[in-house]
């Protein structure tokens, strides 16, 4: 039997300069008692982007924390990929801006 008291999984951290600002691109697990990874995009500390993963369907699987290590990277790196791609920009740029 696994606890649900094990530690949660460590996280993901960069910060990403693009056109001129710095965003902050941060993924975390919530543990498995809150099976859920979520990324978050800051800039100067306001959110904006987040994005979350349910996980609870791997936690049976013996190498469940590896899969879930695996999903959380992969995450992470899509939000990036998302914000160096336009997708995602501060509220006071339009379209035409990004």
């Amino acid at each position: 039997m696994v606890s649900s008291r094990m530690k949660m999984l460590s996280g993901f951290n960069h910060n990403i300069k693009f056109r001129g600002k710095t965003y902050h691109v941060q993924t975390e697990d919530g543990g498995r008692a809150n099976p859920v990874v979520k990324t978050h995009v800051f800039l100067g500390g306001v959110i904006l982007d987040s994005v979350q993963m349910p996980y609870e369907d791997i936690l049976d699987r013996p190498s469940w924390q590896d899969v879930l290590k695996d999903r959380m990277k992969a995450q992470h790196l899509e939000e990036i990929r998302r914000l160096v791609a336009g997708e995602v920009a501060p509220v006071d740029e339009g379209p035409g801006d990004r």
